[in-house]
């Protein structure tokens, strides 16, 4: 690595090479990192095309920088606005027996108390 990049960093690069696993960017004449294709937008990407092409400069951030291998991991997901979160409903959730009782008038009467209706219907 020529410059020294430091983790949390925002900088400029350009796309030298999509694979199905992500793109390849460009930081500077001998330092490339990747943007994962988990990390391009919010959402399930199919198809890294969709978003990037080789040649785009883009702006991404560091994520990640793996001294040893120097290996750095960008985002352009980490510039992006998140998406909202959906509102769960505000009513409280229904136990197991509210919701059997909903679906069968007698819900869960205990074996006591069916023993005498069983009786009765076998016609003994």
């Amino acid at each position: 690595m020529t410059k020294k990049y430091e983790v949390g960093e925002v900088v400029t690069g350009k796309v030298t090479g999509i694979q199905p696993y992500g793109a390849f960017v460009a930081l500077d004449e001998n330092t490339q990192g990747l943007v994962h294709i988990s990390e391009i937008t919010y959402g399930f990407v199919k198809e890294i095309e969709e978003y990037l092409k080789i040649g785009d400069v883009i702006q991404v951030k560091i994520l990640e920088i793996d001294e040893t291998s120097e290996k750095i991991s960008l985002s352009t997901r980490a510039l992006q606005e998140a998406p909202p979160q959906k509102k769960k409903d505000s009513q409280p959730r229904k136990t197991l027996q509210d919701r059997v009782n909903e679906n069968d008038e007698n819900g869960f009467k205990s074996l006591k108390d069916k023993l005498q209706d069983w009786i009765e219907q076998s016609g003994q």
